[in-house]
């Protein structure tokens, strides 16, 4: 059975998330102990909220160094949500016009800038194209996922990237082998959520 870990930097649906991975199979960890967090097969990063605010609580809990030394063991870590916005370099929420932002963990180039839509934030189904050699969204291209947010990437950045358009094209979710994440909520996304979920966990 493979372990997971869920951050718990103090932002994110952290039992929404434990019930979903448990439903497919995988022993679910909460955890803010660096240890753990480094040793699981994979490392979950929810996140909910603002983008400054999700940061200050991964920095308070070593989450980047943690995200980082995942990354160079080549160990598996998935992103949800704030929690896929915070691996890119800058969030530019409550910054528009302005000089700076916040600093991302910068695992991926990239900036999270607010959608240019009639209605925010962006709230509901959408349906998701996945990206060719897509591993997260293998059988499910075409689905809809759930999705609660404002902010999004909207540039490529060079990953394996699934796409869905609300105002503007954005990515909803993006993989490069050994780190993935989706825009959406796979946990509160039904079936094919659960179906996304299986899938990561197979691969790690």
């Amino acid at each position: 059975m493979k372990s997971i870990a869920i951050l718990d930097y103090g932002s994110g649906n952290l039992r929404s998330a434990q019930r979903a991975i448990e439903h497919i199979g995988a022993a679910v960890e909460i955890t803010s102990d660096a240890d753990v967090a480094l040793n699981a097969d994979g490392l979950v990063v929810p996140g909910v909220g603002a983008f400054k605010a999700c940061m200050s609580g991964i920095l308070g809990v070593d989450g980047k160094a943690i995200m980082s030394k995942r990354v160079a063991a080549k160990r598996p870590v998935l992103g949800i949500c704030i929690g896929m916005q915070v691996l890119f370099t800058k969030g530019l929420e409550h910054s528009e016009g302005e000089s700076g932002g916040t600093d991302g963990c910068a695992i991926w180039p990239g900036e999270v800038s607010q959608l240019s839509a009639p209605v925010l934030p962006h709230m509901g189904w959408n349906n998701v194209k996945a990206g060719a050699n897509s591993k997260l969204l293998a059988g499910l291209d075409g689905e809809s996922f759930y999705f609660v947010h404002s902010y999004a990437v909207k540039q490529s950045s060079g990953l394996i990237e699934s796409r869905t358009t609300y105002g503007e094209s954005f990515i909803a979710s993006a993989e490069d082998g050994i780190v993935s994440a989706t825009q959406f909520h796979p946990e509160k996304s039904g079936d094919v959520g659960l179906q996304l979920l299986k899938n990561w966990v197979q691969s790690l």
